[in-house]
């Protein structure tokens, strides 16, 4: 395959801009509804290259009659945009089956809601193929490829044997298993080889690399590189995820591949302008009078998902209720949960529970003036949710397990110069890069009970001292800092 002309290529999933319609059905690109984070980041990146790719896909009803689309994108600087033709069978096949009931449960230290019999192993590899043979059509000679997430696990090793002159990063938004759990997936091999054919493995924290590092030893024999001390933004001892050490490398049929922890940063500089807007202003003005009233206000915003713990806060609360009778009427509980939108069973029956249990608790304890918990499963606009951050007390984070939790470091974002508690679970990816939460143990009843408690009860100070340190880190390591530390793994010429 001859090589085309970017320098640099992002695999990707999700695309960079929404597609929309103008008023004269044009078609039209928008960004998404959250400025901050890890999409815009990555468009930035095309500032430093002659020329850049972004690959992605788009559904089709009918994939025998069309190619894949290529548009040439404006801003924030030049590049292309691919979008490789799916059908519906192959999204639902690719995405929802294998990523969704197969990988995500496994990855999330659920095994026992994977479920691997409707999985189309073929359907798999031939959706991580398309990608990565549009990312070596697009790749200049020694450009850099940069792969997102593991439902592209295979597309490393498709184009290390397609391309061996391109360097390879590879970067994961999830949490990666301990060895035994990740073992259980059939295909294991042919994922760790594939991924041993990167220059540079990425994860949020050591404890991650460390579990794939150990997997890629013993399950496919690479060799494990020197162990170093931990960077210091990460904390190294006394939580349930916490590293010391962590390797630096591995070595594999002649190859050495990089391994960096690097936890996804916010844009604290874009949340604490957006703080002081006119429209953030007025979102906060409604939360005071429609929702707080001069209560103490818990935010939790997560989305409907198994791994995220809602039920187990909502049980949490339910217990501080029946405890405190003096907190009724004195405190609310704002649970912003969205919706998922893929039509899969468990979601659906995650958010028929989550539903009944807080419409269970408001029937129990509402009084005439006051509802304890105020429930949304919509998709809050972003300047709506930085209203939130800006007029909760507390915000409650207790996920049975996240790879990171950008909620939790943009709500540290939102508080420079405030109080605030942050009660966080220890096993979110988070939990190891913010000093100052007050962590929790969502599977026992007798740790959040406690976290909470401590959080409605702590004082001022104490409350600055620790959003001080929780702002600190999120501003010394933003969204950018991460994208410029995976991307240094590779060599000087790669953009930063």
């Amino acid at each position: 395959m001859g090589a085309g002309q970017s320098s640099f290529v992002i695999l990707y999933h999700r695309t960079p801009f929404d597609e929309s319609k103008d008023k004269n059905g044009k078609r039209i690109w928008v960004d998404q509804k959250s400025p901050n984070g890890i999409i815009p980041t990555l468009r930035n990146l095309f500032r430093s290259c002659e020329k850049g790719t972004w690959i992605a896909w788009r559904r089709v009803d009918d994939q025998s009659n069309e190619g894949t689309e290529r548009f040439e994108m404006e801003h924030p600087s030049p590049f292309t945009l691919c979008r490789i033709p799916l059908e519906d069978e192959q999204i639902s096949s690719f995405y929802h089956i294998t990523s969704k009931e197969c990988f995500w449960p496994i990855l999330h230290t659920f095994p026992t809601y994977f479920n691997v019999n409707n999985a189309n192993w073929k359907i798999f590899e031939e959706v991580n193929k398309r990608f990565a043979m549009a990312a070596c059509a697009e790749a200049a000679e020694g450009a850099t490829v940069w792969v997102h997430d593991y439902n592209l696990w295979l597309a490393p090793g498709y184009i290390r044997a397609e391309r061996p002159d391109l360097k390879i990063a590879f970067f994961h938004h999830t949490p990666f298993p301990g060895n035994d759990v990740f073992a259980i997936l059939p295909w294991r091999e042919q994922i760790l080889e594939s991924l041993l054919c990167c220059d540079v493995v990425g994860f949020h924290i050591p404890r991650y690399t460390e579990n794939f590092a150990r997997a890629a030893t013993t399950l496919v024999g690479a060799k494990r590189g020197a162990k170093v001390p931990v960077d210091k933004k990460f904390i190294e001892v006394g939580t349930a995820l916490s590293e010391g050490t962590v390797t630096s490398h591995l070595e594999h049929n002649g190859r050495t591949i990089q391994l960096l922890s690097s936890p996804v940063g916010t844009s604290p500089d874009l949340i604490q302008e957006l703080c002081w807007s006119p429209s953030v202003e007025s979102h906060g003005e409604l939360i005071v009078q429609d929702t707080k009233k001069g209560r103490k206000l818990i935010l939790s915003a997560s989305r409907v998902d198994y791994t995220k713990g809602n039920e187990e806060l909502l049980l949490a609360f339910e217990r501080l209720l029946e405890r405190r009778k003096d907190l009724h009427g004195q405190v609310v509980l704002m649970l912003a949960c969205v919706a998922a939108a893929s039509g899969m069973k468990i979601y659906e029956d995650t958010q028929r529970s989550i539903e009944e249990m807080a419409g269970r608790i408001n029937g129990r304890f509402s009084q005439i003036d006051w509802v304890p918990i105020r429930f949304s499963t919509r998709r809050i606009p972003y300047d709506e949710m930085i209203a939130w951050f800006c007029h909760a007390d507390v915000c409650w984070i207790t996920p049975l397990r996240d790879g990171l939790n950008l909620v939790a470091k943009e709500y540290a974002a939102a508080r420079r110069n405030r109080g605030g508690v942050l009660v966080l679970s220890e096993f979110t990816g988070a939990s190891v890069v913010l000093d100052g939460a007050v962590l929790t143990n969502p599977y026992s009843n007798r740790r959040m009970d406690e976290a909470i408690e401590s959080a409605l009860e702590m004082d001022e100070d104490e409350q600055r001292d620790r959003m001080s340190r929780m702002t600190d880190a999120v501003e010394n390591y933003t969204v950018s800092d991460w994208a410029e530390e995976q991307m240094s793994g590779l060599s000087p010429s790669t953009p930063q």
